[in-house]
Order: C-alpha cells, then structure tokens, then sequence
C-alpha cells in the first residue's frame, strides 16, 4: 500500500513560484508512474504533469507547460512539481498521485492512479 503526503502549497502572487513535494511511503515507488492533479470547488479533478517509473518520460497539461517541471528522485522516494510563472487560474488544490500498474509510461487520467495524497492548497493571488 503506497502513502503519500503532499507538501509546499500556499499563498503566492502571480507571477511567482512555488514548489511542490510529495513523498511517499510502502509499495513500489521506483516502478510506479506518478502524477498531480489539481481540483477547483465544483470542477472534476485536473491532470497536471506526469513522470513514468524512471524519470525520462513526463507529460504536461497544454495549461503548465513550459512553467511547471515534474520530477522524481527514486532514492528518496520523492517526485516533485516546481511551479513558475504562477496564475491566479492555477489557484486549487493539488493532489499527488501514484499509478496503480508499475512500468507504465505517464497516465493523465484519475483512474489509472490508485494512490492519492491528501491534497495541498495553492493559492495565487493576482
């Protein structure tokens, strides 16, 4: 059983930065595929960025690219989102996720992801 425990959300202007840690616990870490998401109040859930097992693939939504980095240290059994060029539309509540299959390339979708933190607030203010 994998846990994952979401750090680093909080308050920040636009046009700032902010990054994310997740880290991880149990199961099989360095052979899952892991992602973040991010939830408004009424919205579904939002595939930000994708890292598969070895850390040579990643995926972005077309909304962060090009000012968010996915990352993943197996050693550590970390993987991390650093956020640049913060929105107030990137406002929400971000979720790490691990993939329910191991050796698989990067999902984007929720339900190929089995394992969920709790969820960090980032809030950007404009």
């Amino acid at each position: 059983q994998v846990q994952l425990v979401e750090s680093g959300g909080g308050l920040v202007q636009a046009g700032g930065s902010l990054r994310l840690s997740c880290a991880a616990s149990g199961g099989t870490f360095s052979r899952n595929a892991m992602g973040w998401f991010r939830q408004t109040p009424g919205k579904e859930r939002e595939f930000v960025a994708a890292i598969n097992w070895r850390g040579d693939n990643t995926e972005y939504a077309d909304s962060v690219k090009g000012r968010f980095t996915i990352s993943r240290d197996n050693a550590k059994n970390a993987v991390d989102l650093q956020m640049n060029k913060l929105k107030p539309e990137d406002t929400a509540v971000y979720y790490c996720a691990a993939d329910s299959r191991i050796f698989r390339l990067s999902p984007k979708r929720p339900d190929d992801y089995g394992y969920w933190g709790q969820g960090t607030q980032v809030t950007v203010s404009s």
